[in-house]
């Protein structure tokens, strides 16, 4: 079979079972497999597969028709430029959540900053911190011990030394913060999401009846903090950030910058 016939036959495949996407999935798939670009695999579409290729797509193409996220599917997915290892026990990092390290590069930070990334998940985030920022320290916080794990393999990937740490928000922190990194679950209990989001896990997802008691939470541990960080950055729905900006004000923190999904606060 070659290219485009593959092509073709895999995207009416996806079209048929609603996945949304299906022209984009079969040609990211197709670039793994082939090892090579889009415009290589679209100006060769006469290049044949060979068996082992069309097993291992076939199986491929079977787990995103039953909606399975294309990045458990590949095992990895790309955050701000970067590869990151992801699997079903992590929320894949949206795009949307790259505002909060543009943001965060912009604040006047010190020449050494500390910096913790509260909910760590695949640790995307906080990793991408680390790297984007000039001789900063960052700790990964998370309370699942498999997130942890693989919060720890994206470092090490990534060869930083990070350390990562099974906590409850921020809950016993390890040491004073300059910049706190809160992309906690918002998503409200009765939201309706896409059959893809739903294999996901749902702790990281969603956050209570209106999206936001992981932030009730997270802020009022921070109230209780002694030496609190001068920045917190958080991610939610544009419509929850006029409520999430009172309960942070109730702790004590003063709105800074809203862009998109993401706010920054300062103490």
């Amino acid at each position: 079979m070659t290219l485009e016939q593959w092509l073709k036959q895999s995207a009416t495949e996806l079209t048929k079972a609603d996945t949304g996407s299906a022209q984009l999935d079969c040609l990211i798939l197709l670039e793994d497999c082939m090892q090579k670009d889009r415009a290589w695999l679209l100006a060769h579409g006469e290049a044949k597969l060979n068996s082992s290729q069309l097993k291992r797509l076939g199986k491929q193409i079977e787990r995103r028709k039953l909606h399975e996220p294309l990045a458990y599917i590949r095992g990895f997915t790309e955050f701000y430029g970067r590869n990151f290892k992801i699997n079903q026990h992590v929320l894949e990092p949206r795009p949307e959540s790259e505002t909060m390290i543009e943001l965060l590069k912009k604040l006047p930070l010190p020449a050494h900053p500390k910096i913790a990334d509260i909910g760590t998940g695949s640790g995307a985030i906080g990793i991408t911190a680390a790297l984007e920022t000039h001789g900063s320290t960052v700790d990964l916080y998370d309370i699942d011990s498999h997130c942890l794990a693989v919060a720890r393999h994206n470092a090490v990937m990534h060869e930083l030394h990070l350390h990562a740490y099974k906590r409850d928000l921020l809950n016993r922190p390890v040491q004073p913060y300059d910049a706190l990194l809160a992309n906690l679950p918002y998503v409200p209990d009765h939201w309706k999401i896409n059959e893809a989001a739903a294999m996901e896990p749902r702790i990281a997802i969603f956050g209570g009846k209106d999206g936001l008691d992981l932030y009730r939470r997270f802020f009022n541990q921070l109230e209780k903090i002694d030496q609190k960080p001068k920045f917190v950055l958080t991610e939610s729905l544009p419509p929850q950030h006029k409520e999430l900006a009172k309960i942070a004000a109730d702790s004590g923190c003063k709105l800074l910058q809203s862009e998109d999904f993401i706010q920054v606060f300062g103490n």
